[in-house]
């Protein structure tokens, strides 16, 4: 119950860094960028403003998915925060494009009216760079604890605002010395890299949502492991799925094929609490025991 309550204190917290920063840091670049005539700052303002309703999709999708089995899912509801995910990187890829465009339009349609930008955007995206960055470690430090992919998604659209700002610090700054092409030209390096974030987040996202196995490197520990207890001849088959950031375990064991039913099923109990103590991660166990007839070196 503490350990709940801790969560829910750990998303609300979160929830709050992420919006309120991103909601002032927003504004202030907003206001740098039209006040300094530089459309890179503008984007990233907008790149910023995205992030709002990003951590407001992780919040809750975090907060449904942490809701607890009912009749109707009886296998819980890991998977709202892979929809959260999806969401995050369809929203970052839509920034991305609207960047992109933005970029393009100046580039092609407004190329003769523009002018080098003022000092103010500059500082504007220097601050971005060090709050972002912040922003990202401290999101990623709990998304890690929480083991949780819409946060971990949230913290990525930090990163990427930060990589975005870097990206207008270096179009500004040449813009200044007399280039201002270049400020168009870092909204479209910027669509770039966002584009790259949401590719990864979109594809993360899908790959827990298809029942997807875990990695070769977890599967042979867990085999390891398994074989390792007591009264586990061998390991017949094993299977693993992605359920959200939790992971289903199909496995097969052979035991010795003169013992009870009752001593086989302690087995099969203990290989259980085991596993899902030794691996948090997993969230459940389906085991099937099978006999190991004398001299057997066959799976059954």
């Amino acid at each position: 119950m503490n350990e709940s309550i801790n969560e829910k204190k750990i998303v609300n917290r979160l929830s709050g860094v992420g919006i309120f920063g991103n909601v002032l840091l927003s504004a202030f670049k907003l206001l740098a960028g039209i006040l300094g005539h530089s459309g890179a700052m503008v984007s990233d303002a907008v790149h910023s403003l995205s992030d709002v309703f990003a951590t407001l999709i992780a919040w809750i999708g975090v907060l449904l998915a942490k809701r607890k089995e009912d009749t109707k899912h009886p296998y819980g509801h890991e998977r709202l925060e892979c929809v959260a995910s999806l969401l995050l990187g369809l929203i970052l890829a839509g920034t991305g494009v609207g960047i992109g465009w933005s970029g393009i339009h100046k580039l092609f349609w407004e190329r003769g009216s523009l002018e080098p930008p003022t000092l103010l955007p500059l500082i504007a995206a220097a601050v971005s760079i060090v709050v972002k960055e912040g922003m990202f470690q401290y999101t990623m430090y709990y998304a890690r604890k929480l083991d949780s992919a819409a946060f971990k998604a949230d913290a990525w659209h930090h990163r990427s605002d930060a990589i975005s700002s870097v990206g207008s610090f270096i179009g500004i700054g040449m813009a200044k010395l007399g280039l201002p092409i270049m400020d168009p030209i870092a909204s479209l390096v910027i669509c770039v890299l966002i584009l790259k974030v949401a590719f990864d987040i979109i594809r993360d996202a899908l790959k827990k949502m298809l029942d997807t196995s875990v990695s070769d490197a977890f599967e042979n520990r867990l085999h390891t492991f398994i074989e390792a207890q007591e009264g586990v001849e061998r390991v017949d088959l094993l299977r693993t799925r992605q359920f959200g950031n939790k992971v289903y375990v199909d496995l097969e064991i052979a035991v010795e094929s003169d013992i009870s039913l009752i001593d086989a099923h302690d087995i099969s109990e203990r290989v259980h609490s085991a596993v899902e103590r030794e691996f948090p991660n997993v969230k459940h166990v389906m085991i099937h025991i099978n006999p190991k007839e004398e001299g057997d070196g066959e799976e059954s």
